[in-house]
């Protein structure tokens, strides 16, 4: 297990394989575990590094903020921190939006950005989700822990058909805090980002699974209008997690966009 300390509380990440980096970021209530395979699978080519963000996972929780900002502040800081100049971004829901929002926000220090069934437009995401994120409902909902399990359980065949999904996911949400459950998931709400997509001039690529029912699947296509050069891979067999449900075809579509070398000049 590896930290890194940030002005904002420790960060707890994982690193595997050897070449040049790539950083993985993980959705709401999740946490570095749901990359392992694709760090198996990536790490013969690509020093491949997954972190947890603040208030998620192993990292520090002690935070007034966890919103998608503080999320590209923290990957500049984790960047920072182990010396990379400049990586691909990889990111699954919450973690795809912090991925775009740090390649606005520092373009300089992104080459690539792959999303993964992640919202550009906050309304995007289902109506539980959406009122998780009003601090009152998410603070009931969060501290009655069991009946969330509970729901959790009962809707996870629709999320993904990995029946290893659910005991993953309620680790993950024991050790996330109230603070940091409802204030990201607010935050993500929130989040437009269709005004700066066209700011964006790295290669981008978006994964959608056809059958998701956190994240609207059609968010491919404001990506797609505001990143003139994005292109989409769309996974009918999938739900919220391509990775689980159709780890072949992802993995493929992962290796070919990560050593297909960028075109020259400006995009």
């Amino acid at each position: 297990m590896s930290s890194i300390v940030t002005d904002q509380g420790s960060v707890h990440y994982e690193s595997y394989g050897s070449g040049a980096p790539v950083i993985l970021l993980h959705g709401w209530i999740g946490s570095w575990g749901l990359w392992q395979p694709t760090m198996e699978a990536l790490g013969r080519s690509y020093r491949c590094y997954a972190l947890d963000f603040w208030g998620f996972g192993e990292s520090g929780k002690k935070r007034s903020s966890y919103a998608v900002s503080d999320f590209t502040e923290l990957v500049r800081q984790f960047m920072d921190a182990l010396g990379i100049a400049q990586a691909p971004l990889i990111g699954h829901s919450m973690g795809g939006t912090t991925s775009l929002g740090t390649t606005v926000r520092y373009p300089d220090r992104v080459t690539k950005v792959c999303v993964i069934g992640s919202p550009i437009v906050g309304t995007s995401l289902s109506i539980l989700l959406q009122m998780a994120g009003v601090p009152w409902i998410g603070s009931v909902v969060r501290n009655m822990l069991p009946l969330l399990k509970f729901g959790i359980r009962a809707a996870a065949p629709l999320i993904t058909r990995d029946p290893k999904w659910y005991d993953m996911v309620a680790l993950d949400l024991s050790r996330t805090t109230v603070e940091s459950f409802f204030s990201s998931i607010g935050s993500l709400r929130r989040t437009d980002l269709r005004p700066r997509l066209p700011e964006i001039k790295v290669p981008v690529l978006g994964i959608y699974g056809q059958r998701d029912v956190i994240v609207h699947p059609k968010q491919y296509q404001p990506l797609l209008a505001g990143v003139k050069h994005a292109r989409a891979e769309l996974m009918p067999k999938s739900g919220h997690f391509p990775m689980l449900d159709e780890p072949d075809k992802y993995l493929g579509v992962i290796r070919g966009f990560l050593d297909t070398a960028p075109p020259r000049g400006d995009l």
